[in-house]
């Protein structure tokens, strides 16, 4: 295992917005932590893939109007669809339901006062040390959205068919670096995806009846036996979900970038990253056997994850605190 285990790692000079801090709910709160962790814990031991899935909803939360809860919402009365309609989410995301508990069971004890938004950024940490024994604060005091739109997610979250040149500008525009991209790639070493989100790549790479020359052929056998043709090549219409790391599906490590040094790198975004010169640069600092750069990737994706979190948050008197995370109040 290539991951340098560690029981808590604080980083006080990471970035994040000043409005946000670490113990937010000292007093107003303060079982708040444990409850979202325990919650998540129980929930991600029944099925690790639910800790990918709160994950990546905190990512598709925060790049669509910030981290404010948006993503949680559901669509209103008279079909005006929200975030967590787009296919880009549904059926895609996991977890709903867990951070639902979790703000059920806070709600009991503090009434009105936790965000959803918060409860989700507490809840990706929990995932990440859950499956990854990756600890860390959590600056918090965002408040929920009262706004959900469902064309945003289009506008602002990367197609799994992106180049790395398109995440880099789509990250940058979040205010995140490449390296902090290629960083963030690697929650990518849990969770899955539907079939739908690389079967291009298997049957009509750019068009053609070929597959993706960048793909391992062993690899891309085991592929095709999981996942059938699409219905516009003749196929079932069934859509398998697959892990994003076939590697360590259920445990957050580096080991995702020497899968992509292989060719099994299942998105395209993924891949993707070994062929650009920017971004294959990065990649290779995380790729060797040695504990060293488990633990470099570990201390990056930490940085990240929090400035991430700090992306174009409400605060103070902006937004809401939810009742339910499903509905504004």
């Amino acid at each position: 295992m290539f991951l340098l285990f560690l029981t808590m790692l604080l980083v006080p000079a990471v970035y994040s917005d000043p409005s946000l801090k670490v113990g937010f709910y000292k007093r107003s709160c303060p079982a708040v932590e444990s409850i979202v962790r325990r919650t998540v814990r129980r929930a991600v031991s029944r099925n690790p893939g639910i800790g990918g899935g709160i994950i990546r909803m905190h990512f598709h939360d925060c790049f669509v109007r910030g981290c404010d809860g948006s993503v949680l919402l559901k669509s209103g009365p008279g079909g005006k669809q929200s975030e967590r309609d787009h296919p880009a989410n549904n059926p895609g995301l996991r977890g709903f339901e867990v951070i639902e508990e979790a703000k059920n069971r806070i709600e009991s004890v503090c009434p009105n006062t936790v965000s959803c938004a918060d409860i989700l950024a507490f809840a990706a940490r929990d995932s990440s040390s859950k499956l990854g024994r990756i600890n860390y604060a959590v600056p918090a005091g965002r408040r929920d959205g009262r706004v959900t739109v469902f064309d945003e997610v289009t506008d602002n979250l990367p197609p799994p068919t992106s180049t790395a040149d398109q995440l880099v500008a789509n990250f940058a525009r979040k205010g995140l670096s490449a390296d902090e991209m290629v960083t963030l790639s690697g929650a990518h070493s849990i969770g899955a995806s539907h079939c739908s989100s690389f079967s291009a790549r298997l049957y009509s790479f750019n068009g053609t009846h070929d597959q993706d020359p960048s793909l391992d052929r062993k690899f891309a056998a085991a592929l095709k036996a999981t996942c059938p043709r699409p219905p516009q090549n003749g196929g079932s219409g069934r859509d398998p979900l697959v892990p994003l790391d076939s590697a360590t599906p259920n445990w957050l490590d580096n080991k995702y970038y020497v899968e992509l040094t292989a060719g099994r790198g299942l998105l395209t975004s993924d891949q993707t990253l070994v062929e650009n010169s920017l971004t294959r640069k990065y990649v290779a600092k995380y790729v060797a056997v040695n504990a060293r750069y488990g633990a470099t990737w570990t201390a990056k994706y930490v940085k990240a994850m929090v400035k991430m979190g700090s992306i174009d948050v409400l605060t103070g008197s902006q937004g809401e605190i939810r009742s339910s995370c499903s509905f504004v109040n």
